[in-house]
């Protein structure tokens, strides 16, 4: 399943503008995905005459719901991007970012306390596990009765606890002291050159999405061809028989071997065949960890 980055803000905030600009969806759609710059894509297209280019992504969640319904939505994303407003003159960006943060925190206590309790009624049962949970449970309500968060707690967490103060949490200030989100809504509707030609610098909203990447703690990998040349997203640590899960389940059904190239390596070859006969290219098995740049041709039968 696709990680998916949360957004929340107040009202006003600018929200909703950031995923429109973002995703280039409609806020209607409440989900979108929003695409990642690579320069390494560009230059693989080239080498391989590219029909079609897709650059990594990633997917982007306007956040709907107010009080436990928000805090319910919420606990379903992997990272958050907080926007914060900068440009009414009405918020203070530090104090708002402090009192979610205060916020989460407490849905966090509130959320082990509910736990603890159903839990426990459970346990009567006498079983091992849930007396485990039970003993699990009140250690680690103690640590954040303490003052600590669920992010400090030195062991293993419940799993059923979809903790919200351990995501990854990016604030954005839209203003003055961040970033212009209307205008950059206004810019992401312009070609490329044209936007650029406004800007002093890269596109601030490409800069958003490599921060969440990082955030998430995601490498790129990359398929090459003449018919679509292709990034694709995985979490770090991932292996070949995911990389080719995150393709297409039935390569994965049918993984055999995958050859591996480096993007750069092929980019100074100029083609695969070239890269082949200078024994750039090699194979790997299910298990490989697949490296940031590295270029997959997964072989397969099904």
């Amino acid at each position: 399943m696709a990680l998916e980055t949360g957004i929340v803000g107040l009202p006003g905030s600018g929200k909703t503008t950031l995923f429109e600009a973002l995703t280039h969806a409609p806020a209607s759609a409440g989900v979108g995905m929003a695409p990642i710059p690579d320069e390494r894509l560009d230059s693989l297209a080239k080498v391989v005459a590219a029909k079609k280019v897709t650059p990594a992504a990633i997917r982007v969640v306007d956040v709907q719901g107010t009080g436990p319904q928000l805090l319910g939505n919420l606990r379903q994303v992997d990272a958050l991007l907080v926007v914060l407003d900068g440009f009414s003159g009405t918020r203070t960006p530090s104090d708002d970012l402090e009192t979610l943060g205060l916020e989460l925190l407490v849905a966090d206590r509130d959320h082990v306390e509910r736990r603890l309790e159903r839990v426990e009624k459970q346990a009567k049962s006498g079983d091992p596990a849930l007396r485990r949970e039970v003993e699990d449970l009140r250690r680690v309500l103690t640590h954040l009765e303490g003052g600590g968060t669920l992010a400090e707690w030195p062991g293993e967490l419940p799993p059923e606890l979809e903790p919200l103060t351990t995501k990854p949490l990016i604030a954005l200030e839209n203003g003055p002291g961040g970033i212009d989100l209307k205008l950059e809504a206004e810019l992401a509707e312009l070609p490329p050159d044209e936007a650029s030609a406004f800007r002093e610098g890269p596109s601030a909203l490409g800069e958003v999405a490599r921060r969440l990447f990082g955030e998430l703690d995601l490498l790129v990998f990359f398929t090459a061809g003449e018919k679509e040349t292709r990034a694709w997203t995985l979490r770090r640590g991932g292996t070949a028989i995911q990389a080719a899960a995150t393709i297409h389940s039935d390569i994965a059904r049918g993984f055999i071997r995958c050859e591996v190239l480096r993007w750069d390596d092929l980019v100074k070859a100029g083609s695969h065949t070239e890269a082949a006969r200078r024994g750039l290219q090699r194979l790997e098995g299910k298990t490989y960890e697949v490296q940031d740049g590295d270029v997959l041709n997964v072989r397969f039968n099904v």
